[in-house]
């Protein structure tokens, strides 16, 4: 098979590894990826948003598939226009992507079709956000409506931050993506990310993670776009699986399906194990990043056929994916300064020696210069991953390969799964 993927960050290294592993993978092009992605196999320069170029990218290598990594792309409508190609595709229309691309639909769409979520508010200017705050108890949740990076979100303790996090979004700093803010009741109960995939009519569960958001140690600091992650994740019990695929998952794909616009893909279902069962934090049209990392180095089977079979709808003839019986965890290494104002530029030494065969690190924000040398390019830069019998095995042999790693412009967390282990 000839694939297209699509993207550059760290979540498309972990999906161009797998899928350039498996028998079925003839060609691997790659648009417009990044160095780490460079040896397994073409890159091309071609921007994630830039849909007609991609559209022609395509054509052009015979394409038998295409797969979407991030939501930009999915929301510049790249799906929509291979459906009009006739080109197979891994990744929802841009009608189905507003269950990312706006806060505001989606919370909309959980009061349609039943979805158990937080109490909410959606407001177009300060004053408006304002008084809507004394609907709820602090800590409040300050959401910018559009994609932002995962930078949009403000958890405020008490109405002076609030106040700034509310003008602060409606006063430009996300652009566009700010133009409104959703005000949410703050949920009590521990966070996890579930992962299913749809061909337009079935679905099946592909994996659960917990990611630590926080940018600091002891989940301090401001919210990133996540600076680490494991698998599996104690939270995820059978029961909270079977209710978040029944309640959440099903739901959201039937609802999405009635309103015309059937869901291909993966869905990413953030949510809050609460007292109440799992309710839903957001919704994400695309692999999590960095969740989609840990996912990569557990899952045993081969991520092609199931990718092939959401674009042909065919997924009801596949079985279960099977999961290794280890645990996986990523770290995140970002740029000081991430993530208001990472520093970029600053060179990385011994990122791409050999840690041995339990552990990788995929590229999420890197440049080459022509002499090889690799420089950050980005917030969240480099994503140590490893697997282990344990996750603190795993863990262990993650910060052991961190430290050999010479990066002085760089900072991590060293607390990565403290809820399943405690502190380090």
């Amino acid at each position: 098979m000839k694939i297209l993927l699509v993207g550059s960050g760290g979540r498309e290294h972990a999906l161009a590894w797998k899928i350039a592993a498996s028998p079925l993978t003839s060609r691997l092009v790659m648009a417009p990826g990044n160095p780490g992605m460079a040896g397994l196999g073409e890159l091309r320069a071609v921007k994630a948003t830039d849909v007609p170029a991609l559209v022609d990218l395509a054509r052009e290598i015979a394409a038998d598939l295409v797969v979407i990594g991030p939501e930009v792309t999915v929301e510049a409508g790249l799906a929509d226009a291979l459906n009009q190609a006739a080109i197979p595709c891994f990744g929802p229309v841009a009608q189905a992507g507003q269950l990312e691309s706006s806060k505001a639909f989606t919370k909309a769409f959980t009061d349609r079709h039943g979805l158990p979520t937080s109490a909410y508010a959606v407001c177009e200017n300060a004053d408006q956000a304002k008084a809507a705050l004394a609907g709820f108890q602090p800590p409040y949740v300050i959401k910018a409506d559009g994609l932002a990076a995962g930078k949009g979100v403000v958890i405020a303790e008490d109405l002076a931050t609030a106040h700034a996090a509310i003008d602060d979004a409606l006063g430009g700093r996300f652009g566009a993506a700010g133009a409104r803010v959703v005000i949410e009741e703050f949920l009590q109960g521990e966070i996890g990310s579930l992962f299913a995939l749809c061909d337009g009519k079935d679905s099946m569960v592909f994996g659960q993670a917990q990611d630590h958001k926080r940018a600091y140690d002891g989940e301090l600091g401001p919210n990133t776009g996540g600076m680490g992650t494991y698998s599996p994740a104690p939270v995820f019990t059978a029961e909270l699986i079977e209710q978040t695929r029944v309640r959440l998952a099903e739901r959201a794909f039937a609802g999405i399906a009635a309103e015309g616009a059937p869901y291909k893909g993966v869905l990413f279902v953030e949510l809050m194990a609460t007292a109440d069962g799992p309710k839903l934090v957001e919704f994400n049209v695309r692999f999590g990043d960095p969740e989609c990392q840990v996912l990569m180095l557990r899952l045993e089977s081969d991520l092609v056929p199931y990718l092939l079979a959401c674009a042909n709808g065919t997924l009801a003839a596949l079985p279960e994916p099977k999961w290794r019986d280890e645990a996986a965890i990523c770290v995140v290494l970002a740029a000081d300064g991430y993530p208001d104002s990472p520093l970029g530029g600053s060179i990385i030494r011994g990122a791409e020696r050999d840690f041995g065969e339990h552990v990788v690190v995929f590229h999420a924000g890197t440049s080459r210069d022509p002499d090889g040398t690799l420089r950050a390019a980005g917030g969240r830069v480099l994503n140590v991953c490893a697997r282990g019998a344990t996750l603190r095995e795993a863990r262990d042999r993650a910060y052991a390969a961190i430290d050999r790693i010479d990066w002085p412009g760089g900072f991590h967390r060293t607390d990565i799964g403290w809820r399943a282990l405690g502190a380090p």
